[in-house]
């Protein structure tokens, strides 16, 4: 029986399994801590549990819908790349599309919850994380879109618990956009000759491999930029500023593993470096406001 919970089955169990694989679920520690933060500072404290819950529902089937639209849109070009030629052997077509449905249908449901702003606004933010996905098919600049795409999560936040824009949010969402471009790159290198065959839209396939990194060394150096401004408007003190240097040091440590072109270390660097970022991040604005 091992730890298996009791009354499921394996082959559930195990089902369940491969569908958190298809959408990356584990990577959702990337766009979530941003989106917590922005509630932090935004209430200056804890929400209502209510709120809480709601907001971290919003993100997880955003989410959720966003990486099963994209696995979906890339059927048949992953199929054909070496290094997602076994996604489509997870779940079967019928079962991608209904997860799409599902989760866009149920983010839908939790903003109508949250507020009439957030609900209004939800189709648009569907929009635009499914929009990234196609956009591959016609311009170079696709890190740009899928910046965008977890750049307004720290704005819906803000909204979840204020239902108005302000300019915090503004400010850390142009950081996530900045930060999600610059690891891009350096993650989108190992498709570098795959996508450049295929004619398929990439910053790195139109700026090569050389420039890219340099280009990611710029992107998060603007994201550092962000992360002061935000700390700065954002009225955080000193815990935040000094959990700045952590961050700096996780970059740090994720660009020089990305200048030895190792593609293990590539990947290890990517996630832990990132997830780093993204939980020092909360760690630090629930520590100043908090405590």
């Amino acid at each position: 029986m091992g730890n298996r919970p009791v009354g499921i089955s394996e082959p559930v169990i195990e089902y369940v399994e491969r569908i958190l694989k298809f959408v990356r679920f584990s990577h959702t520690v990337f766009a979530l801590p941003f989106a917590i933060g922005s509630m932090i500072v935004a209430s200056r404290g804890l929400p209502a549990t209510r709120v809480m819950l709601l907001i971290v529902l919003a993100m997880v089937f955003a989410r959720t819908a966003a990486m099963a639209f994209n696995r979906m849109a890339d059927w048949e070009i992953d199929k054909e790349n070496p290094r997602t030629a076994a996604r489509h052997l997870l779940v079967s077509k019928r079962v991608g599309w209904s997860l799409v449905a599902f989760s866009a249908a149920a983010f839908i449901l939790v903003c109508w919850f949250i507020n009439s702003l957030c609900f209004l606004l939800s189709p648009v933010a569907l929009a635009i994380i499914f929009f990234y996905s196609l956009t591959k098919r016609f311009t170079s600049f696709t890190q740009v879109f899928l910046g965008l795409a977890l750049g307004i999560a720290p704005i819906g936040a803000w909204l979840a618990v204020r239902g108005q824009f302000a300019v915090p949010p503004l400010v850390l969402g142009a950081g996530v956009l900045f930060w999600l471009i610059g690891f891009d790159l350096i993650y989108a290198i190992q498709d570098y000759d795959f996508d450049r065959g295929k004619g398929l839209g990439s910053m790195v396939v139109k700026y090569g491999v050389p420039g890219s990194l340099r280009l990611a060394q710029l992107m998060h150096a603007v994201l550092l930029i962000c992360l002061v401004v935000f700390g700065i408007v954002g009225g955080l003190g000193r815990i935040y500023f000094v959990a700045l240097i952590l961050v700096l040091g996780a970059l740090v440590y994720e660009h020089r593993a990305a200048a030895r072109l190792d593609v293990a270390g590539i990947n290890k660097a990517f996630f832990q470096s990132n997830a780093f970022v993204s939980v020092v991040f909360v760690v630090a604005v629930a520590a100043d406001i908090l405590l």
